[in-house]
């Protein structure tokens, strides 16, 4: 599916395009900044769980259509507060963001508020424009935060910086947000697209079972503290009969293309 916000697409919240091994997940509300309902949060967490499911999809971007990438949830559905099912599936998306087994890649520019930076940490790998604005608002609403979306903050930018951002909701640019950890690479607006794909390619010539196995255990370390035994004989078993890292070397030493015996399963 190519992206196309006129016609019927414009009325889709959630779009998702494959190119091969590549999905986009693309928020197609322009006229609200991309706002989140509750509608988009279930339709995140399909979309996400489905393309989990499918072994040849090695890389998941996630971006916004026009200017922006997302200015938070909705407010108009908040007036009860955030709970109850409205909770579960806001959980059940940002859950399967985290989860999706293969690198992810948040492309951000202008509004990346609230739920949009609780997607954007989901993500193992964010890419911002100069033109970005973030801020993490609950204290303007009067909501405790979700504490998935919450731990995720702390283990990105660190408690200091999150409790910065939480207590005050102040918006700030991605010049500091790149100093406090939230994004990884700044680019100008013209520069953004072009780094993405540039990124998306070196990560389909590396090899997929390093890539999902270092995330499998880095996730672990970040939770946990450490790679559990099981984890690593688990990875090792894995790498042991993959045939990956023959194929590695030999590619290496006849100073050709690699091809990566291993796929997800």
């Amino acid at each position: 599916m190519s992206q196309d916000t006129t016609g019927e697409l414009a009325n889709i919240r959630v779009l998702v395009e494959v190119n091969g091994p590549v999905a986009t997940l693309i928020l197609n509300r322009p006229d609200k900044r991309n706002a989140i309902n509750m509608g988009m949060w279930a339709s995140i967490d399909a979309h996400v769980s489905a393309l989990a499911a499918q072994p040849d999809i090695r890389v998941l971007v996630v971006r916004g259509s026009g200017d922006h990438f997302c200015a938070g949830a909705d407010i108009t559905e908040l007036t009860n507060g955030p709970g109850g099912e409205y909770a579960r599936i806001n959980w059940a998306a940002e859950e399967a963001l985290a989860n999706f087994p293969g690198p992810t890649i948040a492309v951000i520019r202008g509004n990346c508020v609230g739920g949009g930076v609780s997607i954007a940490t989901a993500c193992d790998i964010r890419l911002s424009s100069d033109d970005a604005v973030f801020g993490i608002t609950p204290a303007k609403l009067g909501i405790v935060y979700p504490t998935n979306a919450l731990e995720r903050a702390v283990r990105v930018i660190g408690g200091s910086a999150a409790k910065h951002l939480m207590f005050t909701g102040e918006l700030i640019d991605a010049a500091r947000a790149l100093r406090i950890g939230l994004i990884d690479e700044l680019l100008t607006v013209a520069a953004l697209d072009a780094r993405v794909d540039q990124l998306v390619a070196v990560l389909l010539e590396r090899s997929s079972l390093t890539q999902v196995a270092s995330k499998a255990m880095i996730d672990e370390v970040v939770r946990e503290g450490k790679v559990k035994p099981k984890t690593t004989l688990q990875w090792e078993t894995e790498m042991d009969k993959s045939g990956e890292v023959r194929e590695g070397v030999a590619a290496f030493l006849a100073k050709r293309a690699v091809r990566w015996p291993w796929h997800r399963h």
